[in-house]
């Protein structure tokens, strides 16, 4: 028996809109808005730049995987998960039993070009692989492409107006809401 969906995550790589539309999102629906890596940041008091720099990525994505499952209960959320949260995959399976999960996507460039538009980048993402922009997109997308697309119920591209996508999720959060 399908579980009713209680909260929507959106899914996707670094730069595809994921806090501009969720912000929007949980307004329009009256839901808490959360952005993952500003509440790991706050329950480790530290940013994720200088915890990946003090104690390594395994300890950041622990960190990042017991936040996700310290959301499974709530209801009424809009979720911001960071890009790599998609390879929590036991916490991920029983999240999208109670969430509508949307990967948004945008291209490499695009992807890349909002990367080097945002003046926090550097601060709040550190790199992944220490290639350049492009190559470390093409890289960690090869890898995280599969885990978006088989852990979300819907896609939506991020290559148009932000009210759009807005509208295009809601859409998809009242026919769910529906079933």
């Amino acid at each position: 028996m399908k579980r009713k969906k209680t909260k929507i995550i959106l899914t996707g790589y670094r730069a595809t809109g994921k806090t501009s539309v969720g912000k929007i999102l949980a307004d329009r629906l009256l839901f808490r808005f959360i952005d993952t890596d500003q509440g790991i940041e706050k329950k480790k008091g530290q940013s994720i730049s200088n915890m990946v720099s003090d104690h390594g990525w395994e300890y950041f994505r622990a960190a990042e995987r017991d936040f996700l499952a310290s959301l499974l209960p709530e209801e009424k959320l809009v979720i911001a998960p960071g890009g790599g949260a998609i390879l929590h995959q036991e916490v991920w399976e029983k999240l999208m039993e109670t969430s509508l999960v949307v990967w948004l996507q945008a291209d490499v460039h695009t992807i890349a070009q909002r990367l080097g538009a945002d003046n926090l980048s550097l601060s709040q993402r550190p790199s992944l692989t220490g290639e350049d922009v492009i190559q470390e997109v093409k890289s960690v997308l090869a890898v995280r492409g599969p885990l978006y697309k088989n852990g979300s119920h819907y896609t939506v591209s991020t290559e148009k107006p932000l009210a759009a996508i807005v509208d295009e999720i809601l859409g998809l959060w009242e026919k769910c809401q529906q079933e």
